[in-house]
């Protein structure tokens, strides 16, 4: 049984405030507890249904496991329909952001984007298209809230996510900033070379106006039929599958 000390401490972590002080973050599910133990991440603590054990690879020995029965799991899990297993996760220690690691590669940046469904649904799409870093506005939604987590379904663990002040970021970018907007070029007909930044906005309110002027290259998803807009994660994997598809050619 876990005692109340342990549950109360998985479900602060339910809270940005209490993962941000104890450096530990909650994901769920067996496919992604997987993928982060084969990943760099150092998994703290595994909870699981009895019939989830056997499903977990070789662990180290510093990872410890605690059987649960479904009332447990109930208490600390973040979703209504829990998955049978639970693990924690230390945060690792922040990469250091320098305008040199924008360089000879293609970095998605979020300007804003406060949905935490839309941060792991982008996360999860740079990684199918092979995406290695996103870089975010100090106001973009956290990517170790359990939702952008879960809806990343693992590829948190491979994708290098810093969170900077954009403009001053931007302006020192040595390769071009591509921005999605609703007047540019068609991305249809834009040469993307090898590299670059691809700048997505706000859910509701676009690009802000700081991030706007240092915008080298606008670009617009053309419309055809009738919708006033495009989610932000859809606009990202249009983009990324243009992207990669000119890089294949």
């Amino acid at each position: 049984m876990l005692s109340k000390s342990q549950i109360g401490f998985i479900k602060s972590l339910h809270q940005k405030k209490y993962r941000k002080e104890s450096g530990i973050f909650i994901i769920e599910g067996i496919k992604s507890i997987v993928e982060f133990i084969q990943s760099n991440y150092q998994i703290h603590s595994i909870y699981y249904l009895p019939q989830y054990r056997s499903l977990l690879p070789t662990l180290p020995a510093n990872i410890n496991l605690f059987e649960v029965n479904n009332a447990e799991l109930d208490k600390i899990s973040t979703l209504q329909a829990p998955q049978g297993i639970l693990a924690l996760v230390r945060i690792p220690e922040a990469s250091v952001f320098s305008p040199e690691k924008l360089k000879d590669t293609f970095t998605l940046v979020l300007d804003g984007v406060q949905d935490p469904g839309n941060l792991g649904t982008i996360i999860r799409t740079a990684d199918w298209f092979g995406f290695k870093q996103i870089l975010c506005s100090l106001n973009t939604v956290e990517a170790y809230n359990p939702k952008t987590v879960q809806a990343t379904m693992g590829s948190l663990s491979r994708i290098q996510i810093w969170y900077e002040d954009l403009p001053l970021a931007l302006k020192t970018s040595p390769v071009p900033l591509f921005g999605a907007v609703l007047n540019g070029h068609s991305v249809y007909k834009t040469n993307w070379g090898n590299e670059g930044l691809v700048i997505l906005g706000n859910e509701g309110q676009g690009i802000s106006t700081e991030v706007l002027k240092l915008i080298t290259q606008p670009v617009t998803i053309p419309r055809i039929g009738g919708a006033e807009s495009l989610n932000v994660a859809v606009s990202a994997a249009i983009l990324c599958a243009d992207i990669s598809r000119n890089l294949q050619k």
